[in-house]
């Protein structure tokens, strides 16, 4: 019993000197795939925003055609109701 007390406290030991070494310096291949690695993220995050700018300024503009359409459907409704007036007015006009 005693020999596995022991067994069990030197593996405490050594997993507890495991854990405080520090970790190993990466080799310097390592180091730049992980440069390249950052780079090549950055330059992808650079993409997306600049596609999602340009959907955004298509989306933009396209907002500008509704309004400005519909601004020149209600300019032509007010038109041809200006013209109804005015010719149920002149219709009065003629019966009398």
């Amino acid at each position: 019993m005693s020999k596995i007390a022991a067994t069990l406290i030197a593996g405490l030991f050594a997993t507890s000197v495991f854990a405080q070494t520090p970790a190993a310096t990466a080799t310097p291949a390592e180091a730049q795939a992980t440069k390249d690695a950052a780079k090549a993220d950055a330059k992808h995050a650079k993409e997306v925003a600049k596609a999602d700018e340009k959907v955004e300024k298509a989306n933009a503009e396209a907002k500008a055609d509704v309004a400005k359409a519909e601004a020149k459907a209600s300019e032509k409704k007010a038109e041809a109701k200006a013209d109804q007036a005015e010719a149920k007015a002149d219709s009065v006009a003629r019966s009398q």
